[in-house]
């Protein structure tokens, strides 16, 4: 799981290659793991363990891992919850999110859930979310990640990217986590398909075989980002005619709202009441 943005230029005296394999080694913790060893380190990340043993030793005195007493495996420490804070502090569109979202969940169906998500190298990290109104819901959270090629937020992302970002993203499915490059090109270019032709992507069942979902890219004023916005449930609660004749209007309706600078944003908000 070594980096694939190492340069392929060695004499590249800009890039930090010591800081690039440090970074992989926090990568290695998947959703639902708390414990991870210098083997288990080495074998995701392809170093030798000594290195892996300088990098662990080092995140620890640092505060982003923390060694326990027993069995000497890591975890991630509190160092990297401070960095998650502060990125998600440095996003206003988070803020602007909290009152599209909960209309969009607060719509007909109480089984709706709606969440914005990020897209980082082949997945979704979802930045802001709002829980269906029923015990029955997605466990989606801040942090939660949904693959890039296989949600409908993804999807959309990837059918409002560039060409180049869309390369990024394929060879991060191979080198991440060793998918088909040849399906990742067919994903891509039916999620750019997909988006053209109807301005949303669908997941029915393609993530979970029990979830239903719809989504739209939004796009920062100046072009350079951009976000998902989704909203979906479960398939035997939510089903796709409900959420393509009303959520995807609503969607998109919230998606030019966010896409707008804060004081646009309350310009439209001000505007539409």
């Amino acid at each position: 799981m070594i980096s694939p943005d190492l340069p392929e230029d060695p004499k590249d005296r800009n890039f930090v290659t010591a800081l690039a394999r440090g970074l992989d080694v926090l990568r290695c913790f998947e959703p639902g793991e708390t414990r991870l060893t210098n083997l288990d380190l080495s074998l995701r990340t392809g170093l030798p363990r000594p290195t892996v043993s300088r990098l662990t030793y080092t995140l620890c005195r640092l505060g982003y891992l923390e060694q326990e007493r027993e069995g000497g495996a890591y975890t991630l420490g509190v160092g990297v919850l401070k960095l998650g804070f502060g990125v998600l502090a440095g996003r206003d569109i988070c803020d602007r999110a909290r009152d599209v979202l909960r209309d969009l969940r607060s719509g007909p169906n109480s089984y709706i859930t709606a969440g914005l998500g990020e897209p980082y190298r082949a997945e979704i990290v979802y930045i802001a979310v709002h829980r269906s109104r029923e015990d029955v819901a997605l466990a989606m959270h801040v942090g939660a990640r949904l693959p890039l090629f296989r949600s409908a937020m993804g999807r959309a992302v990837l059918g409002a990217m560039s060409q180049d970002e869309r390369e990024h993203a394929i060879r991060a499915g191979c080198d991440d986590q060793g998918l088909n490059e040849a399906e990742l090109r067919d994903t891509a270019e039916r999620a750019a398909n997909e988006y053209a032709n109807q301005g949303f992507c669908t997941s029915y069942g393609d993530w979970r075989r029990d979830v239903n979902a719809v989504a739209v890219p939004v796009r920062s004023l100046n072009g350079s980002r951009i976000w998902g916005l989704n909203a979906g449930g479960p398939s035997f609660h939510v089903s796709r005619e409900e959420l393509e004749h009303h959520y995807v209007g609503e969607l998109r309706k919230a998606a030019e709202i966010l896409g707008l600078n804060p004081g646009q944003a309350s310009d439209s908000s001000t505007s539409s009441s």
